[in-house]
């Protein structure tokens, strides 16, 4: 099965190369000749009217058919690897959109990337193959019942991950790292060669469509083999004065990640107040950022002056570029001379990645057509991202981070000696850390990338200060959007202050755990799941009058479950275990659990039991009540739990309260006593124990029973800004630690 999520994934990312390259290419052949031929608004109408279409297939496709599908998808991996689930998040509708959206919406020339969408289809086909897909067009093979549970699911989705990144880099152990690193929760060793095959799966597909495609016959998409940006050839040697300088980019890339992620999530805020105001909105904003995107490449270029041919040094030869790609775009620039910031502006992602990291071209860009570049990448990427059409971050970071690297190479020169090119790929690694904070999968892909293992030293050197540096302003950007999009991530490391509160009070702070009997009326849990919202419930058992103990937990899809096949008995009583065998099985019982009102029940049938006992999970994970909060969050993330129940620490039949015995009633329980000990033990004790009981009547208060159920959490009670709300005196001890 990893073998086809990544045969699968493989071969649908060379497709959008494709694709994305062939109409890229295609229009700019179009506006550039309009260009020379001085038909400036023709140009631009043409340039402008080319992506406006193409935007508006890649956003009418994500807000008719598959909200989910825009944005890239990263986050809600992650949150359901994390235990959350994330509902119509990866279905055929949403694989068919984020491949034909992503392909409209990167050829329009918008700030976004294909990798955050590669990721997503790649969890996407994992989950498909799992499943054997949804809806009535589900494949009902045998086979795939191996498959079809929640371990071999989220293993999967992890191997579409880590293959999506493979893909899009061509880094097939960067991609197992990811996986790691980033988005998996949960990881074992098993898992760990599976990611790995489904990487190199990846891999020997895309060397499959280089060779088929190389010298040009499939677009652009077979240049440079397996390495994107490949910088081997340099030779790269450390000064000591090397130090200041890359330290300096180590440094600049933390604040401007933070400062990313801080003015992202001011606009996404923003865009969430637009979207919600209906489909017409979010098509209108997604049109509105395609227009502003198309004026900008377009009119930029013609600010800066050309460049004549023989500032590009040893690559003057292919000076000036009239093709699809080069370094050297001409544009509206006479023979001999070229346009540079066109050459960034007027070509795909990766072909601008490609040209900002070229090695042995000191004064190709100048100084002021980097700082244009870096600008409008930075406004672009800032205003593109959230809207409704699938989008990638890393390219987009990465142009911005390549673009400052650059610039302080050109700012720095007296004191630097390493080639620009290599400041460029350090500037990217930095601001990609400083944004995502990721550190170790980061360095391996920018040594696939580069394919210069030398770069290893200074790589992780600038890695290591640019996240130290962001992590002292805010979180990561997929932290914020999972925080933006309500999905209850929990984090590997509790809160300082959740030691100081107790699982008992956090409970008691909520409504009263809703409880159900092991053999309970029909009528009674129809009531309860149409009354709560909750997947989960306590089952309690009275196996003697004035006994109860907790029996387990059942869950609210295989309540539906015994709804929907009307497995009801007449009478009270229990079953036995081959009768519920003959009528469910565990396929049946993992479907999802739908809506209680579609049910038609007669009153017949509402009078009549269910015997909860053969569904009912009968060791769910307790915890008494005075555990910490803290150590709960680390068992319930360890433990993959979706529901946690909470135990009294005292627990027994039945508790005497003497304090409510009267007057009259003190003195004679001390002489009995006494009598117990002095004399006869035993009859005086029979005695004593028919005098409590005649005048345990006359007490209401005398005696209690000890619920065997003190509470149940979920991942939502256990965020830390929820505990915060139930208990705000919490949030100065927050302060204090």
């Amino acid at each position: 099965m990893a073998f086809l999520v990544g045969l699968l994934t493989g071969v649908i990312a060379s497709l959008i190369n494709l694709a994305i390259e062939n109409i890229t290419g295609l229009k700019m052949l179009r506006m550039v000749t309009l260009v020379r031929e001085r038909r400036y608004w023709a140009g631009f109408l043409y340039f402008a009217g080319v992506n406006l279409g193409l935007t508006f297939v890649a956003a009418a496709l994500c807000v008719v058919f598959a909200p989910t599908a825009a944005g890239p998808g990263i986050p809600e991996i992650k949150a359901y690897l994390n235990g959350v689930d994330t509902p119509n998040m990866f279905g055929a509708p949403q694989l068919i959109v984020k491949i034909v959206g992503s392909i409209g919406a990167v050829s329009s020339g918008m700030d976004l990337g294909k990798e955050g969408p590669l990721v997503h289809i790649g969890a996407c086909l994992a989950n498909l193959l799992s499943q054997g897909g949804e809806g009535r067009w589900r494949l009902r093979w045998r086979w795939l019942r191996f498959f079809n549970n929640d371990r071999d699911r989220r293993d999967l989705i992890t191997c579409g991950a880590s293959s999506g990144v493979c893909a899009a880099f061509r880094a097939p152990v960067g991609g197992v790292l990811f996986a790691l690193e980033e988005v998996a929760t949960w990881w074992r060793s098993a898992l760990l060669w599976r990611t790995f095959f489904s990487t190199a799966t990846v891999v020997v597909v895309l060397r499959g469509f280089i060779e088929v495609c190389r010298n040009g016959r499939c677009g652009m998409f077979g240049e440079g083999g397996l390495i994107l940006f490949d910088v081997s050839g340099v030779t790269v040697r450390y000064h000591a004065g090397d130090l200041l300088p890359v330290t300096l980019v180590g440094v600049l890339g933390g604040l401007f990640g933070a400062l990313y992620n801080h003015v992202l999530h001011q606009v996404l805020r923003l865009y969430n107040l637009i979207n919600a105001r209906g489909r017409l909105a979010k098509l209108a904003l997604a049109l509105a950022v395609s227009v502003l995107t198309s004026a900008g490449l377009y009119l930029l270029p013609f600010a800066v002056p050309c460049t004549p041919c023989s500032a590009a040094g040893a690559a003057a030869a292919s000076c000036p570029t009239v093709g699809k790609s080069g370094n050297f775009k001409q544009f509206n620039c006479p023979d001999g001379f070229y346009n540079d910031l066109a050459s960034l502006l007027h070509a795909t992602n990766t072909d601008a990645t490609r040209n900002i990291f070229s090695t042995g071209t000191a004064g190709e860009f100048r100084l002021d057509s980097l700082l244009i570049f870096f600008a409008i990448y930075c406004v672009l990427g800032l205003l593109t991202f959230g809207i409704a059409v699938p989008s990638g971050l890393f390219l987009p970071i990465i142009l911005m981070g390549s673009a400052y690297g650059r610039i302080a190479a050109l700012v720095l020169a007296r004191f630097v000696r390493i080639d620009h090119g290599l400041y460029a790929v350090l500037g990217a690694a930095a601001l990609m850390s400083g944004s995502m904070r990721m550190t170790v999968s980061l360095c391996v892909i920018f040594l696939e990338l580069t394919n210069n293992l030398l770069l290893l030293p200074i790589t992780m050197f600038v890695l290591l200060i640019a996240k130290t540096v962001g992590d002292a302003f805010n979180p990561s950007i997929y932290e914020i959007i999972l925080d933006l999009k309500g999905l209850p991530f929990l984090e590997p490391k509790p809160e300082t202050w959740m030691k100081d509160i107790a699982v008992g009070e956090l409970a008691a702070a909520k409504p009263r755990a809703v409880t159900l009997q092991v053999v309970e009326r029909v009528s009674t849990v129809v009531e309860v799941l149409r009354s709560t919202p909750h997947n989960g419930f306590p089952v309690l058992d009275r196996p003697r009058p004035g006994v109860s103990e907790l029996h387990g937990l059942v869950l609210r899809s295989h309540l539906m479950a015994v709804l929907r096949k009307r497995w009801f008995l007449p009478e009270r009583r229990r079953t036995e275990e081959w009768e519920a065998r003959e009528k469910f099985s565990s396929t049946g019982l993992a479907e999802k659990a739908g809506s209680v009102d579609e049910l038609q029940l007669s009153p017949e049938e509402l009078d009549m039991y269910i015997d909860l006992h053969p569904f009912t999970n009968t060791t769910p994970y307790t915890v008494v009540e005075t555990m910490s909060v803290a150590k709960a969050v680390v068992l319930f993330r360890t433990c993959a739990l979706r529901h946690m129940l909470i135990i009294p620490k005292f627990q027994g039949l039945e508790v005497w309260s003497f304090f409510f015995l009267s007057k009259l009633q003190l003195p004679f329980l001390f002489v009995a006593v006494m009598m117990i000990i002095l004399f006869s033990p035993n009859l005086l004790w029979n005695w004593g124990s028919s005098f409590f009981i005649d005048h345990h009547a006359s007490c209401s208060s005398c005696s209690f029973q000890i619920s065997p159920i003190v509470g149940i959490l979920t991942r939502q009670d256990l965020r830390a800004h929820n505990i915060l709300g139930a208990f705000p005196l919490l949030a100065n001890k927050r302060k204090v630690h």
